[in-house]
C-alpha cells in the first residue's frame, strides 16, 4: 500500500481522536491529537509512543521500536510498531492510540537540582 493510502487509511481509522493531523517529517509522518506528537507513519508502518509499561503489549505481539539511522549507527525512539490485527480494528487501535496520546501528554521529570 503506498504511503499516502497508508496514511489516508490511519487517519480514518483514528478519525475519533480530536483535532488529527499527519505533518510531513524526514522522510517519513508524525501523527499528532491536538499538539500532541503521538504516532510515527513510516514505510508503511504505524508506530505509537510507549514506554517501559507500554511497550510490553507491542513486543509480546512480536513488534519492535522505531528505528533510524544516523552518523553510521542505528538509534530507536520510544515508539513501537503497532501490530497489523490492532490497525485493522478502529476501537482498538483508538484505544492504544489514546494511552500513546496520554504518554505524550505527560512532562518529562525535570532532573533534581544539586545542592
Amino acid at each position: 500500500m503506498p504511503d499516502d493510502s497508508f496514511k489516508e487509511f490511519v487517519l480514518d481509522q483514528l478519525n475519533a481522536l480530536p483535532d488529527l493531523r499527519a505533518k510531513a517529517m524526514f522522510g517519513a509522518h508524525g501523527i499528532y491529537s491536538d499538539d500532541k506528537f503521538f504516532g510515527i507513519l513510516d514505510e508503511g508502518r504505524l508506530f505509537f509512543k510507549t514506554n517501559a509499561a507500554t511497550e510490553k503489549a507491542y513486543t509480546a505481539c512480536g513488534m519492535g521500536p522505531f528505528t533510524y539511522e544516523m552518523k553510521g549507527k542505528v538509534m530507536s525512539m520510544a515508539y513501537h510498531e503497532v501490530p497489523p490485527e490492532i490497525l485493522e480494528q478502529p476501537h482498538e487501535l483508538v484505544q492504544w492510540a489514546r494511552q500513546a496520546i496520554s504518554l505524550a501528554s505527560a512532562r518529562p521529570k525535570k532532573p533534581k537540582k544539586q545542592p
